[in-house]
């Protein structure tokens, strides 16, 4: 039972609706802005299935005319008939209004009149009954049957015979593996002969004389072993016991000063030296502006070749005649005509294979091109428009969008209303083993201080070994390079740490706690890398967020990954779903995405990270020192992707 259909125009006109279940006529109209904000604005088309609160959406559009068709039904009911029936509906529909959209564009849209409502319900029966016709299931007969294949002779056992083995054919064998059979195939068929000889001879000999002759032949085999053993030369000299250390060129030298084992600090922040370091080690380039989060910038080589290409143009013509070269440089053209699924295809699949090898996960790469298909299908083009690059600027607007999310991300901003109201600001850092999550947390400390809010830093990552130590070591740069005496005597970072093995949860709890009574004007909490599969680690996870309620909760992902991105990013967020006790779970809020410097231009992880969550990625990380960080350029990302 369908809830509602709806035809609507892309401008936004509904030009007719069936509603199938009584209710407020409203009833359709959140489900159906949900999705034009989700998937048709996002440039989401690769599913045509979308799932909100308790209906499941499915929608057709038509670029020709610039219709959408969507249907409404609950989740919970598996309709078979659903994708007939919008295709049936899409056809009958543009075929009965066909010329009024034609001869009157858009007037016709707004002045017209559509009575559809005889031949929906007609197509909805003739949907509902071919659902129910299902052809009955015929029975195999005794010949069609694996049994009726095998012989009388084969199912007959005999009295203490081992059932044969199955033999499995192994297609694909490396060459090596059969130049080794191929040796050892005599001395297997001779060792075969043996065998079946001395079965042939056991079936006449009683079972004592059975028995006897195998006492004999363990006999025989263990004293041919032992005359080996003898016969065998002797062994050298034994090799003195105990491994060598290596002894490198240069590490004599530097021997005494790395070593820390008889240091009785141990770990201790009042105990430790303040080690000397550069200042323009930390910082990288001088000349920056303090406080400002840069773009990424990335220099495309599009305008130089297409520069080349013009220069040039009369060398391919000058080798072909006149009218060949004339019908050269048209080839190609689509030439005011309707785009269809054929004409894209090639240049589809070539979009896809780029994109995987440009790091985009496998999944996203299909549903992208996909999207991008549905968008331009039935679509008019120029005359001297090329399909390739129609389809290429549609990949391109569609990449933009996908980097482009519905919320922003403005931490600023965020600080300075809970200043407002006299509480801190809390973020929290979550994400897999190893990809920089106390390394960027201390990025992001340093950014904040030169925008003059003062940060505590909660040590919450109570698992791995230097864990605490790290982020003590960047508390203290970060004092040496802002000391308290230039912000007027006000300690601008300071590190909260209850040692290891406590409660992440308990020590976020009482960081927040100790911030709101010292003034501090944000929270950084550092949690331990864990696996997306380790379900304690999920549940602790979900814990630390449940109890605490952080202002941001950022995933820390790297951009070395492909598909692994999605994976991580869809069960942290499951996870977090399925160990939160609240009924609304709190998930992921957006992204720091880290080693963007070690990628070049394969940049495929950023957009699948932010198309399977369509959450913004707030940072990225750019190199090792504090100011290399920066904030998402979208169309630096996407020339870096589309570039060849």
């Amino acid at each position: 039972m369908l809830d509602f259909f709806t035809i609507f125009s892309k401008g936004g006109l509904v030009l007719w609706c069936f509603q199938g279940v009584r209710g407020p006529a409203a009833a359709a109209t959140a489900p159906v802005n949900a999705l034009i904000r989700s998937v048709i604005l996002q440039e989401r088309g690769g599913n045509n299935s979308f799932t909100h609160e308790a209906l499941t959406l499915k929608y057709k559009l038509d670029n020709q005319f610039e219709l959408v068709f969507v249907v409404g039904f609950q989740k919970i009911l598996t309709l078979t008939y659903v994708d007939k029936l919008i295709d049936d509906v899409h056809k009958e529909f543009r075929d009965k209004y066909r010329n009024e959209f034609q001869q009157k564009g858009t007037l016709g849209l707004l002045n017209g009149t559509f009575d559809f409502k005889d031949d929906f319900m007609r197509l909805l029966r003739d949907a509902e009954e071919s659902s129910k016709v299902r052809a009955p299931t015929v029975m195999k007969t005794f010949e069609q049957s694996l049994k009726s294949q095998k012989t009388v002779k084969c199912m007959i056992e005999t009295r203490g015979e081992k059932p044969k083995e199955k033999v499995k054919n192994k297609k694909n064998k490396g060459s090596k593996k059969e130049g080794t059979e191929a040796v050892a195939a005599p001395g297997k068929a001779s060792a075969g002969d043996k065998q079946l000889s001395t079965a042939g001879d056991r079936e006449e000999l009683t079972k004592d004389e059975i028995l006897q002759k195998n006492r004999e032949e363990f006999f025989k085999r263990h004293m041919k072993a032992g005359e080996k053993s003898n016969k065998s030369p002797k062994p050298e000299a034994q090799k003195e016991k105990g491994k060598k250390p290596r002894v490198w060129d240069l590490g004599n030298s530097n021997a005494k000063v790395l070593d820390y084992s008889n240091s009785a600090t141990n770990g201790s922040a009042e105990a430790c030296p303040v080690e000397e370091f550069d200042p323009d080690t930390a910082l990288g380039d001088r000349n920056r502006e303090p406080g400002r989060l840069y773009d990424l910038e990335y220099e495309s080589n599009d305008e130089t070749e297409e520069e080349k290409v013009i220069q040039n143009p009369s060398k391919p013509s000058a080798k072909k005649g006149g009218l060949g070269g004339m019908f050269g440089m048209l080839k190609g053209l689509v030439g005011s005509k309707s785009l269809t699924r054929e004409d894209m295809d090639p240049v589809l699949e070539k979009m896809k294979d780029h994109l995987i090898a440009k790091n985009v996960a496998a999944e996203i790469a299909v549903q992208l091109c996909e999207s991008v298909a549905k968008k331009l299908e039935g679509k008019v083009m120029g005359t001297f428009t090329t399909v390739t690059s129609t389809v290429k600027q549609a990949l391109q607007e569609a990449l933009v969008q996908i980097l482009q999310p519905q919320r922003r991300v403005d931490v600023l901003r965020d600080v300075m209303d809970a200043q407002r109201h006299h509480r801190p600001y809390v973020v929290t850092f979550c994400g897999v083993n190893g990809v920089g999550k106390s390394t960027n947390l201390a990025k992001i400390s340093f950014w904040l201080i030169e925008n003059g809010f003062s940060v505590l830093i909660a040590a919450c990552d109570t698992f791995r070994a230097g864990a605490v130590e790290q982020l003590r070591t960047h508390t203290r740069r970060l004092n040496t390079l802002h000391p308290p005496e230039s912000h007027g005597g006000r300690t601008m970072v300071q590190l909260y740490e209850k040692g290891y093995g406590k409660d992440a949860a308990g020590i976020a709890m009482e960081a927040i706690s100790y911030a709101r009574n010292q003034g501090f004007d944000v929270v950084l909490v550092d949690t331990a890398g864990r696996m997306q599969d380790n379900a304690p680690l999920m549940t602790a996870l979900a814990k630390l967020i449940a109890v605490n309620a952080p202002d941001l909760v950022l995933f820390v992902g790297e951009a070395l990954v492909g598909n692994e991105a999605v994976d991580q990013l869809v069960k942290f967020n499951k996870a977090l779903a399925d160990h939160s006790m609240a009924q609304t779970p709190r998930l992921i809020d957006g992204i720091v995405l880290t080693k963007f410097d070690t990628i070049d231009d394969k940049v495929g992880a950023a957009i699948s990270m932010t198309y399977i969550t369509s959450k913004p990625i707030v940072f990225v990380g750019t190199g090792q020192t504090y100011c290399d960080l920066r904030s998402l350029n979208a169309k630096a990302v996407v020339a870096a992707l589309m570039k060849a």
